[in-house]
């Protein structure tokens, strides 16, 4: 599958419609939209009932439970709901106070919204290379921040869903007096030293991208804090800066999560969160035990992090890597890479002001190698074991 065919989260732009019960000889997708919606249909379309009988679709009670919800899952005061994921991260920022031409520290390993959303809200990019695990490295992030004492805005990420480790976020906002918006949009429900993802910055965002371990039927996302004036500012910047009906205090946007994804999301989807990531997690699991083959180096998951698995990376020879997918094809199992192209070399970049710290030598060869493997809760176990023998069939 060439890259052209993959949307910007490195999956298929849309689902290709199976069979509820898999044939051996069906295709083990990447994501199984016709599966969900076979399992989750009912709710959906209560929802939807309630939504439409309502005669209300924009900021009223559906988005409202669905913030109480999702603010007592991530144990955050505050809750507010926006349209997507990106918008998210520059509502943060905005509401942090994030000044134009301030430094930002964050990750070149990512989907690209991470740093959009920093340009958009004013700031200056500034990428440190990854570690062992694709995650920000943070020994680098300190050696950053000692060279460049201004800096004071933080965006990592909790890529592949694993869990930043908390105290190292922890020593390092308070040795810097960093505001640390926390990228959670891959890491719902994921755990760090007994501590959830998006529990250590001033706000954390996620999104409900379809994909995500909590997706929505189209775009939607959210910031999390425990600020109250951060959380009004959020209010206001996602709804044209109103601090009160047509009086606009702040040049704001339009990013309100909707009555319709609220509704979807609060009563089809979050219910079934728990189930669906240990389910992630068992799989996850069996391909660590199940996958041998000298030629697949699989990274696992950081000692400290308690993983919910939004993606399963492995890596392999760089000039292998097509070779490797085109086999994994052939064997009726899909695959995606994320991300072949780090964010500083992006086309998009080369005239947008960033710094770049020291050598991106792991990150890089991450964007060469790294390859993902189906992990969605719907995968049955006999199409993990498929998934399994095709890996270790490969000869590289």
């Amino acid at each position: 599958m060439r890259s052209s065919q993959l949307s910007n989260e490195g999956v298929p732009l849309k689902s290709r419609e199976v069979e509820a019960i898999p044939t051996p000889t069906s295709k083990i997708l990447m994501n199984d939209f016709a599966r969900q919606w076979s399992d989750t249909a009912e709710s959906v379309l209560s929802a939807v009932r309630r939504v439409g009988g309502s005669g209300w679709y924009i900021l009223g009670k559906e988005v409202s439970q669905f913030e109480a919800l999702l603010a007592a899952h991530v144990q955050r005061q505050n809750v507010v709901g926006c349209a997507s994921g990106l918008d998210a991260i520059e509502l943060a920022l905005r509401a942090c106070k994030l000044t134009a031409g301030q430094r930002v520290l964050t990750t070149p390993l990512s989907a690209f919204a991470t740093t959009l959303a920093i340009i958009r809200a004013g700031g200056v990019p500034v990428f440190v290379d990854v570690d062992d695990y694709g995650l920000i490295d943070t020994e680098q992030c300190r050696d950053a921040l000692l060279e460049d004492r201004s800096m004071r805005f933080f965006v990592p990420v909790h890529l592949y869903g694993h869990a930043l480790h908390r105290s190292a976020l922890s020593e390092l906002q308070n040795e810097f007096e960093l505001t640390i918006v926390e990228d959670c949009a891959q890491a719902i429900g994921a755990f760090s030293e007994g501590h959830s993802v998006g529990s250590t910055g001033e706000v954390c965002a996620f999104s409900f991208y379809p994909t995500k371990n909590l997706g929505a039927m189209g775009d939607a996302g959210a910031v999390a804090t425990d600020n109250m004036a951060v959380a009004a500012r959020c209010r206001a910047l996602r709804n044209y800066g109103q601090t009160e009906r047509y009086q606009h205090d702040l040049l704001g946007m339009n990013s309100r999560l909707d009555e319709l994804h609220a509704a979807i999301l609060g009563e089809a989807f979050f219910p079934r969160l728990p189930e669906w990531t240990q389910r992630r997690q068992v799989i996850a699991a069996t391909y660590r035990a199940g996958i041998c083959n000298p030629g697949v180096l699989v990274p696992g998951a950081p000692e400290a992090s308690q993983s919910v698995w939004h993606l399963f990376p492995v890596l392999v020879t760089a000039t292998c890597r097509e070779d490797f997918r085109l086999h994994l094809s052939n064997a009726g199992v899909e695959s995606a890479i994320h991300y072949p192209t780090l964010i500083p070399y992006q086309a998009a970049m080369s005239q947008i002001p960033h710094q770049v710290k020291r050598p991106l030598t792991r990150a890089e060869e991450y964007s060469r190698s790294e390859v993902s493997l189906p992990i969605h809760p719907y995968l049955t176990q006999s199409e993990v074991e498929r998934a399994i023998a095709a890996v270790n069939s490969w000869n590289p």
